[in-house]
C-alpha cells in the first residue's frame, strides 16, 4: 500500500515544474513542528496559506509546506522564487496532467484560470493491466501568482473530495502579509 500512495504521490507532484523533492523516497513530514498554526501556515516571511479550521501546516524537509488535518498531509505547496511570469494556462497545466499521468484515466472536473491562478480538480484511476480501471480518486493542480514568484499546488494522494476542496479553496487564498512594524 505504501509503494503505492509513493507511486501516487510522484505521479501527482512530477506534473509541476521544478517540484524539489518529487522524486524523493518520502516526501512526508515527520510531524509538525512547534509554532504550527490551525489556520495559516507561513511558507517564508510575508507569505500565508490559509488553512481550514482544525488544519495545520508544516515545512517538510524538502523545503514544501504541507497541511491537513491533524496526522494527516492532504496539500502540498512549493515556492519558486522569480518564476511567476511561467504560470500556466489552464490549457498548460490540463496538458502536463495528462502527459505525467498516462497510466490514469483521467477526467477534468473543473478548471479555473485568472491572472493570479490556475486551478484544476481532477478525478483519476490507474489503468489496471487487464484493461479496467482501479478505484477512483480526487485531485487537485495549481499554480498561484504572487508578483515574481509561483507557488505550485497539489493534493495528495488519499485526500477525500471535502479536503481535496478545501485545499482548493487554500492554494487560492495564498496571499502575502505585510510586514510586522
Amino acid at each position: 500500500m505504501r509503494a503505492r500512495k509513493h507511486i501516487a504521490l510522484v505521479l501527482a507532484l512530477s506534473v509541476l515544474p521544478g517540484c524539489k523533492g518529487c522524486k524523493e523516497e518520502s516526501a512526508a513530514p515527520a510531524g509538525p513542528t512547534p509554532d504550527a498554526s490551525a489556520r495559516e501556515a507561513s511558507m517564508r516571511s510575508g507569505v500565508k496559506v490559509n488553512l481550514p479550521d482544525g488544519w495545520s501546516g508544516q515545512v517538510a524537509s524538502d523545503d514544501s509546506v504541507q497541511a491537513g488535518p491533524p496526522g494527516r498531509p492532504v496539500l502540498r505547496v512549493d515556492l519558486r522564487r522569480g518564476q511567476g511570469a511561467k504560470k500556466p494556462s489552464a490549457d498548460e497545466l490540463a496538458d502536463r496532467v495528462r502527459a505525467e499521468l498516462k497510466g490514469y484515466e483521467v477526467s477534468l472536473d473543473q478548471e479555473e484560470e485568472t491572472e493570479g491562478y490556475t486551478l484544476l480538480r481532477v478525478t483519476m484511476a490507474p489503468k489496471l493491466a487487464d484493461g479496467g480501471l482501479g478505484l477512483q480518486t480526487p485531485g487537485f493542480f495549481g499554480a498561484r501568482r504572487l508578483g515574481d514568484d509561483l507557488f505550485l499546488c497539489a493534493s495528495l494522494p488519499g485526500a477525500s473530495p471535502e479536503e481535496v476542496l478545501a485545499a482548493t479553496e487554500a492554494c487560492r487564498k495564498i496571499e502575502l502579509q505585510s510586514a510586522p512594524r
